[in-house]
């Protein structure tokens, strides 16, 4: 199936894998680690032969003109290959989340009540740029009884058609049906409007991407969407914070991957300490090139230095996820205006807090929306991998059924498990 293919058979493709879903439901655990451990060993097989197609596919992209931060984001290095392969093996070393217990009585009636986690069938995942991703969901998802559809960026149909092939390989080579995993090799835009409708098949979407593709399937979807990928990460430095130890941790967080979701967006410093500490944190990031839009009071600290990618901020900007070597700073005069400012202004992923205070780490651990709230620590730790939970589907930002880095346990829901004696209600 090629990329101009308009006749892609995505119902004939979700049919064969809520099939598939049925037998993965009840796999065992020895089958599905056999699997993925399988899948460890052909990963580093075909090594070579899958970065070179990512080699050429990244060329393309940036002779097409894509942001530096999308072809960073679609680049498989030696060392994101290596983690993708770990990966696998993290995930194979997780208990099983499916089968448990999670509560139980009995009741006055004699009723016999449990919960059990159950898979939750056929999941759906739509998602940008980076091809570990492919590998990360196909496991998780294996590992959890589930069944998948997955639908990467056109950027990386080759590298991601690739791995998919070797996932294929993998599940047969232990006598599993390879519908279980399936991706969609067709780039044709229509088949995610049709995917997002699919409710007789799929259970549930999971977007993994910016906000105008979260916002397409939370307006399009009937299948039920978990939405998450997009937020603007904030970290406030507080009048008690340890400006030294500071510093590192607010350029770990901007410059370590600046293309990742929970890089840093906007710094929030408290007036008391801002005169000093904002000209000590311009001189670390200066080398790392990093554009500063400065507002109001912090942007005459900053043109005081002399700092040389510095502009002046606009409102505007508070507002952009910039997955780039550039952020906001400005000057707030304590953690209540810095948590109003969060709220107001796209706090739903990952924000920080560097202080002293044991007061105020609670204030802001309390008032802070976040799906991931740090207390002296960089926002650069919300990763599936760093919470231990293997990988990650995505970090979900919404209420309901699962916040941040989504792993194991939040593929599973939960059935009731009833008995009785030959019961009847009276």
């Amino acid at each position: 199936m090629t990329a101009s293919d308009k006749s892609f058979d995505l119902e004939g493709m979700a049919q064969k894998t809520h099939e598939a879903a049925v037998a993965c439901r009840v796999m065992s655990t020895e089958k599905k680690n056999a699997i993925l451990s399988t899948l460890a060993i052909l990963l580093e097989k075909h090594h070579d032969e899958i970065r070179r197609e990512n080699a050429l596919e990244v060329e393309k992209a940036r002779k097409n003109g894509l942001s530096e931060a999308m072809v960073d984001r679609m680049t498989l290095t030696n060392g994101r290959y290596d983690e993708m392969v770990t990966g696998v093996r993290n995930v194979m070393a997780l208990p099983d989340p499916v089968g448990r217990v999670l509560d139980g009585r009995t009741l006055p009636s004699g009723l016999r009540i449990s919960r059990r986690s159950v898979p939750l069938g056929v999941v759906g995942v739509i998602f940008e740029s980076r091809p570990n991703v492919t590998v990360d969901i196909a496991c998780l998802c294996l590992k959890s009884g589930n069944a998948c559809i997955l639908r990467g960026g056109s950027e990386c149909l080759g590298t991601n058609t690739l791995l998919h092939r070797v996932i294929c390989e993998a599940i047969k080579e232990n006598g599993e049906d390879p519908a279980t995993v399936s991706f969609i090799t067709s780039s044709d835009h229509s088949l995610v409007t049709r995917m997002l409708r699919l409710n007789e098949y799929i259970s549930v979407i999971i977007p993994r991407g910016g906000i105008k593709l979260q916002k397409l399937c939370r307006d399009e979807a009937t299948v039920p969407v978990i939405t998450g990928g997009y937020g603007i990460s904030h970290i406030f430095c507080d009048e008690s914070c340890d400006t030294r130890r500071a510093i590192p941790v607010i350029v770990n967080a901007k410059t370590q991957k600046p293309s990742a979701c929970n890089a840093l967006d906007t710094l929030l410093v408290h007036k008391a300490v801002a005169s000093a500490l904002i000209p000590e944190i311009l001189k670390a990031l200066e080398s790392y090139k990093v554009k500063v839009h400065a507002h109001k009071d912090a942007y005459e600290i900053a043109q005081s230095c002399g700092y040389p990618y510095l502009e002046e901020g606009r409102e505007g900007d508070y507002d952009r996820e910039f997955l780039a070597l550039e952020m906001n700073i400005a000057i707030v005069d304590g953690v209540e205006e810095a948590c109003r400012h969060m709220g107001v202004h796209g706090a739903i992923h990952s924000d920080s807090i560097l202080t002293d205070s044991v007061i105020n780490a609670e204030y802001f651990v309390n008032h802070a929306p976040s799906a991931c709230v740090y207390v002296n620590a960089s926002t650069r730790f919300s990763d599936g991998g760093q919470f231990g939970l293997g990988a990650e589907v995505a970090i979900s930002t919404q209420m309901l059924h699962a916040r941040g880095p989504m792993g194991l346990d939040a593929l599973t829901t939960y059935q009731w498990v009833l008995g009785g004696d030959y019961l009847s209600r009276a």
